[in-house]
């Protein structure tokens, strides 16, 4: 009699223990797909929060932005003219000698 109350604890235990694999293999494969995911949204800068999804800001490190911002005034300068600027320190308006040397290499004078 003993061994034929064993047979179905045996059968509960196997059953319980697959169940247990199987849910465990689900659950780690849910894990995983929830953390890349979650760092595919974070380098989108999309968060998920208990209020809902919330988009910030891509975030720039203090050197970034003053590379960006000394770049943009230094095109603005380079494209600039002052048509009524007059140096005190050089005439602008006359070329300078290593133009008028390049110019006469070429042939052409002014």
């Amino acid at each position: 009699m003993a061994r034929g109350s064993l047979i179905p604890l045996i059968i509960l235990l196997v059953v319980v223990t697959v169940l247990a694999v199987v849910g465990y293999i689900a659950w780690s494969v849910v894990q995983e797909v929830t953390r890349n995911t979650k760092t595919k949204m974070e380098k989108k800068n999309v968060v998920w929060t208990k209020d809902g999804m919330k988009v910030g800001v891509k975030e720039l490190n203090d050197e970034d932005y003053k590379d960006r911002s000394q770049s943009v005034l230094v095109n603005m300068w380079n494209h600039t003219s002052f048509p009524a600027y007059k140096s005190r320190l050089w005439n602008m308006t006359q070329p300078t000698a290593g133009v008028q040397e390049v110019e006469k290499r070429k042939g052409r004078s002014r």
